[in-house]
């Protein structure tokens, strides 16, 4: 085929290679090989690329050694670089710059590197001068320093002063290689008189070469060279670049970010506040205000050139986290926040998904002051273009709970009032993703929404995102959504911390998917279930699920049936004797009922291959079984964690009733403190009163009519004056009945002062002083009290009772 065939049959010879290779190397080595060679000469520029992109495959393949590879490749790949074809060349061009990486030393310098020397020269095409530059840049790291300095550096500058711009802007970007293959001392010697003199060339395509290789070598030299060689060179291109075209502010607009990191410790002030203003500059480059001018004096005259501008703002968009180190954290609000808050705002879509892209590295940065740009993540999630959504969600988990955890400078009042706008935008975000037809987008952001528990509290989960994922399982049409949304929704109850919201939960996912009128539903359950026995512990799935699991044996549609068969060895893995004695039972009976009842053919061969299975199974038997230890041991921690669940849900509504009685017991003793001051002045004013009654028995008429006016004035008082304090809250407690808050006070306080009812009152005051917050000894021992130490405690408090009701009996 490859001497007489057609060119058809030709490229099919090439295309199977490779595989040919693999099956038999040598004899394709000794006889396809130099027929495909041959071939090759006068072949069209499809079968030219189909051989170069052969050749690759096998060398990546390793399928020969690297010897045989040399020998019979690496002739054919040299002889068709110099193609008259573009493409062809370049193709070829690719495949040996891949080789070199393989090859040893001497065969690249006898075979690559001596060749290159003669067809470096002027004589040579363009195109072969442009390859040669692109093969030193790969040699150089191959080879020793002293190999380089003399047979590589004067063909680097010959062709750094090429005739020809093109060679001198691709010799100038491999400069950076042989930067790094020679080191920093040569390099300061040799390249950089080149870079200085490429930087003022006149082709602005070498400049900008010269300014980006620049950039790229700042890290090898030193402080010095910085500050007084190469900043002056790259100031004076920054300048000039806003008088060049959009690809050179595009290049500058991309290397900003690490210009100004390796150059800020040569900055004076001022410096620093030029190149910030600068990236300013660029990053609203193009952009129109709100008095119709731009900020720049670019017109945008066709929507390639607005393309291009917005471009730069990508690029400064990418490198904002590297600005925000830059100007620093701590000066972030101050300096850089309102460039952040207008590339996050763009019109553009490119420039807010590469804002989106890199808002988790600024929200790290800013983990302290983190509440600055808790705005612009709101506004990216609640964005029109599900393309910036998309590339939010890749670091969404990261960036939330930096939101939620990170930093404490604004305050945690601060960032606890945010959260309530970042869930109305999550939710906003969710449903936008649901309304689209890219359904990849809605999954990935349901995976994502995951990490919410460890975001927001479960209340607010369960209100908020809870009901939406039954919603989604029910409704949505599509498998992958659906499965996202069950397991999510899984996690959701894994990490609930309400055993009546967890219960409800559970029996909505049994009633509405296991129970459900639609056979997608109950299939959905399988899943579900599924996602249970990985999440939770086998005691929780034995518990809740796994009867109902057991139901669907009954099931009318046979898909249903098939896919609890495949259920049956992970059901009864789930067993632990002896404690799920009987529900291994219940699955020995659902086994039996598939085999002697089912009529479905799929079913019953599914089926008779599961029951070998569960035949071979061993059920874990307590205590653990050591050849299942490390699956034993994760179950017994998940167990765990589902009891601490349940533990911190109890701690947590003591807590609440601890708070509410507190308070109550404050209120309640402040009313306390309130009536004991109230008749402890009305005493105090009767009294003065009677001690004046008694001491002026000569005083005149007018003096007596004084007093008895005063009597009088005081026999209005509403109040009796002759009630202690804890005598007037009782009174006060019969009159709010039997919804007050004070215990031991009710009707009963009303009563005739016998003995018998004394004591009953003495019993009730002796419970609304128990109020007052006691000690420490007291509490302990009240918590563990009996009820003949309760009436022990009364008794003794009777006798002092009895005293002051027969004190206030003998009062005036």
């Amino acid at each position: 085929i490859c001497s007489c065939g057609q060119d058809v049959q030709g490229m099919s010879v090439v295309v199977s290679l490779p595989n040919l290779v693999r099956q038999n190397p040598t004899e394709t080595l000794r006889r396809v090989v130099p027929k495909v060679r041959e071939f090759l000469h006068l072949a069209g520029v499809e079968v030219q690329l189909a051989a170069a992109f052969s050749f690759l495959s096998i060398l990546q393949e390793e399928s020969v050694s690297i010897h045989s590879y040399t020998h019979s490749f690496l002739q054919i790949i040299l002889q068709n670089l110099d193609h008259r074809d573009t493409g062809v060349s370049n193709a070829w061009l690719e495949t040996l710059l891949a080789v070199v990486d393989a090859l040893p030393k001497e065969a690249i310098r006898q075979e690559i590197l001596n060749p290159i020397v003669s067809k470096a020269q002027l004589s040579q095409s363009l195109q072969s001068r442009l390859a040669n530059c692109k093969i030193l840049g790969k040699v150089a790291k191959k080879f020793e320093v002293s190999v380089i300095k003399k047979d590589m550096l004067p063909l680097v500058k010959s062709l750094c002063q090429d005739v020809e711009y093109e060679v001198r802007s691709c010799m100038c970007r491999q400069l950076e290689h042989i930067a790094h293959g020679i080191g920093p001392e040569l390099t300061k010697a040799t390249i950089l008189p080149e870079l200085i003199e490429l930087a003022r060339d006149e082709s602005s395509s070498v400049r900008l070469a010269a300014f980006d290789t620049t950039v790229n070598l700042l890290e090898l030299f030193d402080k010095d060279d910085r500050s007084q060689t190469l900043f002056p060179q790259v100031k004076l291109f920054c300048e000039k670049s806003f008088k060049s075209d959009e690809t050179v502010l595009a290049s500058l607009s991309l290397q900003l970010g690490k210009l100004c990191h390796h150059l800020s410790g040569c900055f004076t002030p001022e410096q620093h506040l030029w190149f910030l203003e600068l990236y300013k500059r660029l990053s609203t480059l193009g952009l129109h205000h709100e008095n119709g001018h731009s900020e720049q004096q670019i017109p945008i005259q066709s929507l390639e050139l607005e393309k291009k501008i917005a471009l730069v703002r990508k690029n400064c968009a990418y490198n904002i986290p590297a600005m925000v180190l830059f100007v620093e954290p701590q000066n972030f609000q101050l300096e850089l926040y309102s460039t952040f808050s207008s590339l996050c705002n763009d019109p553009a879509i490119l420039v807010r998904k590469t804002a989106a892209l890199g808002f988790h590295e600024v929200a790290k940065l800013l983990s302290p002051n983190i509440h600055l740009i808790h705005k612009e993540l709101v506004a990216l999630l609640q964005d029109n273009s599900l393309e910036v959504l998309d590339t939010l969600l890749d670091y969404l988990p990261e960036t939330l709970e930096l939101m939620t955890t990170g930093g404490d400078s604004a305050g945690s009042d601060t960032k606890l009032v945010n959260i309530p706008d970042l869930i109305p935008a999550l939710t906003a975000a969710e449903q936008k993703a649901a309304l689209s037809l890219k359904w990849r987008v809605h999954e990935k952001m349901l995976q994502k929404y995951s990490c919410l528990p460890h975001v927001i509290s479960s209340d607010q989960i369960y209100y908020r995102f809870l009901h939406r994922m039954f919603t989604i399982i029910i409704n949505n049409n599509v498998l992958p959504v659906q499965r996202a949304a069950a397991k999510t929704l899984c996690i959701f109850l894994r990490h609930n911390r309400k055993q009546e919201q967890r219960q409800e939960i559970i029996n909505k996912l049994i009633d509405q998917l296991g129970r459900g009128k639609s056979y997608w539903n109950r299939l959905r359950f399988l899943d579900t279930c599924e996602f249970v026995m990985e999440l939770f512990s086998k005691s929780f799935f034995c518990k809740y699920f796994f009867l109902s699991v057991l139901e669907l044996v009954n099931d009318p549609v046979a898909n249903v049936r098939i896919k609890l068969c495949y259920m049956l060895p992970k059901l009864k893995a789930s067993l632990k004797l002896p404690t799920d004695r009987n529900l291994l039972q219940q699955l020995e009976l659902c086994v039996r009922k598939l085999l002697c009842q089912e009529k479905d053919k799929d079913v019953t061969a599914i089926i008779r291959k599961v029951v070998f299975e569960l035949d071979k199974m061993e059920i874990a038997v307590e205590p653990f079984q050591k050849r299942c230890y490390e699956k034993d041991l994760l179950d017994l921690k998940k167990e765990k964690e589902e009891i601490l669940l349940l533990e911190m849900e109890q701690m947590e509504k003591e807590k609440q009733q601890n708070e509410m009685k507190s308070s109550s017991e404050k209120l309640a003793d402040k009313k306390r403190r309130d009536s004991k001051a109230g008749s402890a002045g009305i005493k105090t004013v009767t009294t003065s009163n009677t001690s004046n009654r008694a001491s002026s028995p000569s005083d005149s008429k007018e003096g007596k009519k004084t007093k008895m006016s005063r009597s009088r004035s005081l026999s209005n008082h509403t109040t009796p004056p002759k009630l202690g304090a804890l005598d007037k809250s009782i009174v006060k407690g019969s009159a709010t009945g039997s919804n007050s808050s004070v215990p031991g006070t009710g009707k009963s306080a009303l009563l005739p002062l016998s003995d018998e009812k004394s004591r009953t009152r003495s019993s009730s005051i002796s419970g609304s002083a128990s109020l007052c917050p006691p000690s420490p000894k007291a509490s302990s021992s009240r918590s563990i009290t009996t009820p003949s130490d309760q009436k022990f405690n009364w008794n003794k408090d009777i006798t002092p009772r009895k005293i002051n009701l027969k004190t206030r009996k003998s009062d005036p």
